[in-house]
C-alpha cells in the first residue's frame, strides 16, 4: 500500500485552486512534510506538451470532445506512472491541481460525453491510483465569470482554449462537480472559496490536518 498522501484540488475556472495548492504546499513544508505539487494536464515533459496542445496551441480550434478526453487522459496516465505512484511509495504528500474529477466535470458534464465512456477512459489512465482527499473549491458562476474575464484581460498573450467555452458549458461543469461531491462525500470536501485567501486556506487546513499522520516527514 502507498505510504504517502494524495490530495487533489478541483473546481471551475477562477476558483483559486493553483494559489491554494501553493499555499498548502508551503504550509506542509514548514512542518517538515515532503511535498510535491503537480498540475493537470501536465506534470511531466510529455504531459506539458499535451497541455500546450489542449489549452494554448493556435492549431487546436478544431479539436473534438473525444480527442480532448483522450489527450487529457494520456497526460494523466503518464503522470500517474512516472511521478505520482513512485512519490506516494516514497512517502511524499502529493498536491495535484486537478485530477480525474475534472474530466468527469469538464468532458463528461461540460462536453456532454457519455459518462460511462468517460469513466472507462479514466479508469484505464489511473487504475487504482485514487486521491485520499479531494478539495472542491466552490464559487458562484458570477465570480467565476468575473475572474476569467480579469485573467484574460491581464494575460491576453496566453490563450486558454478551455476558457473560451460559453456560460452554458460552465453551468454544466458546476453541476457535474455538485454530482461528484454528492456521490462521494467521504472523499470530496466542498470548500467555500469566495472569501479571503486566508479564510479559504484555513478551511482547507481543517480538512487536511486529520490525514497527516499517515504521511512521512523528513
Amino acid at each position: 500500500m502507498p505510504k504517502g498522501l494524495f490530495i487533489t484540488f478541483e473546481g471551475t475556472e477562477g476558483c483559486g485552486k493553483s494559489t491554494q495548492v501553493e499555499l498548502l504546499g508551503r504550509q506542509l513544508s514548514a512542518v517538515h512534510y515532503r511535498v510535491r505539487t503537480l498540475r493537470e494536464p501536465g506534470g511531466t515533459s510529455i504531459g506539458e506538451e499535451i497541455r500546450h496542445t489542449l489549452k494554448h496551441s493556435k492549431n487546436n480550434t478544431a479539436m473534438t470532445s473525444e480527442a480532448e478526453l483522450l489527450l487529457m487522459n494520456a497526460s494523466r496516465a503518464q503522470l500517474v506512472r512516472e511521478i505520482i505512484r513512485p512519490a506516494l511509495d516514497a512517502g511524499e504528500i502529493i498536491l495535484c491541481d486537478r485530477f480525474y474529477d475534472s474530466t468527469t466535470a469538464y468532458q463528461g458534464y461540460g462536453r456532454q460525453l457519455d459518462l460511462k465512456m468517460v469513466s472507462e477512459v479514466v479508469q484505464m489512465a489511473v487504475g487504482d491510483t485514487k486521491p485520499d482527499l479531494t478539495l472542491l473549491l466552490a464559487i458562484s458562476p458570477e465570480i467565476s465569470e468575473m475572474r476569467r474575464a480579469l485573467r484574460q484581460s491581464t494575460m491576453p498573450f496566453l490563450r486558454d482554449r478551455m476558457e473560451e467555452a460559453d456560460r452554458e458549458f460552465f453551468t454544466r461543469v458546476a453541476k457535474g462537480y455538485e454530482a461528484i461531491a454528492a456521490a462521494e462525500p467521504s472523499r470530496v470536501r466542498v470548500v467555500d472559496a469566495s472569501g479571503s485567501l486566508e479564510s479559504v486556506c484555513l478551511k482547507i487546513w481543517q480538512h487536511v490536518q486529520p490525514l497527516l499522520p499517515k504521511a512521512g516527514r523528513w
